[in-house]
């Protein structure tokens, strides 16, 4: 396991899996280990991926500083990473929250990204949520499943601030497909995310939206964004709006998925990736 030094000294920890060119990987969670990714649907027979443990989750150390949990103070973390990897640029992909902190890097280090996929990304940097009315009608979209009408009640109990809701019922909405593997892959995640961590991660003074977006305006680098049709965090129309800030993006939407994608159809997330990766224009 591949040991590396943050600025401010604390020992990060990234994982190695497949071979070929690297592909950084960023967590969500927020403050998740990389662990839940695996081998994001078989890109490891395509790409070596790096995947990094952010600091204080996984196996990387806890800061002394609980304050450097926040996104923005982050941002070297990576750049330490890319320094360590000895690449003059990098390929970035990002799932959920941690796409947060990979569009804060690219706005400042747009020089060191090659390309970045941006997987089921929220705009919490641009200062956009996904609503309680997105995550609903999403929800809608899965009304003929077996398992909505003891679920969405459920839902309407988180989004509603309940301290204690039904989380193994409202679960499978992150899902395109609530099987076992989904199952499975939901009841590994309590044991894989640093919730004091996760609290500080989005704290609204990490972000300046309109300096942001000006600062988007250098990245030239090509950027996939990619949203899952069921996923009600971001759907499809919020996800486009983080494409919009890059100069050079596009949005695809993955029919069928959810918040994870490569989960619900490994064979098609991974081609879209390879594809993109390889240069070619991802379809829609």
């Amino acid at each position: 396991m591949p040991i590396f030094t943050a600025p401010d000294g604390t020992r990060l920890a990234h994982h190695v899996r497949g071979e070929g060119d690297p592909l950084v990987v960023l967590p969500g969670g927020p403050m998740r280990a990389s662990r839940y990714l695996g081998d994001l649907g078989g890109l490891t027979a395509h790409r070596r991926l790096v995947l990094l443990d952010l600091r204080g989750t996984g196996d990387s150390a806890e800061p002394a500083d609980p304050a450097t949990y926040r996104c923005d103070r982050q941002v070297d973390d990576v750049e330490a990473l890319r320094v360590h990897l000895g690449l003059e640029r990098m390929d970035l992909l990002a799932h959920s929250a941690g796409g947060s902190l990979a569009t804060l890097y690219a706005a400042r280090y747009p020089h060191r990204v090659a390309r970045l996929a941006l997987v089921t990304v929220i705009p919490w940097v641009l200062g956009e949520r996904a609503t309680a009315e997105d995550r609903l009608a999403a929800a809608r979209l899965r009304a003929d499943e077996p398992w909505f009408g003891a679920a969405f009640p459920a839902l309407e109990a988180w989004l509603a601030g309940e301290d204690d809701p039904d989380w193994d019922r409202l679960a499978a909405f992150f899902y395109g497909r609530w099987d076992a593997t989904a199952r499975a892959h939901d009841a590994a995640s309590d044991e894989e995310c640093n919730d004091e961590a996760g609290d500080r991660f989005h704290d609204l003074a990490a972000f300046d939206p309109p300096a942001l977006r000006a600062a988007l305006a250098s990245v030239t680098a090509p950027v996939l964004v990619l949203a899952g049709e069921l996923d009600g965090g971001p759907r499809p129309a919020l996800a486009r709006h983080t494409a919009d800030a890059f100069p050079n993006a596009r949005l695809a939407v993955q029919p069928g998925a959810g918040h994870y994608p490569w989960l619900d159809d490994p064979e098609g997330f991974a081609g879209r990736i390879v594809a993109f990766l390889d240069g070619a224009a991802p379809a829609g």
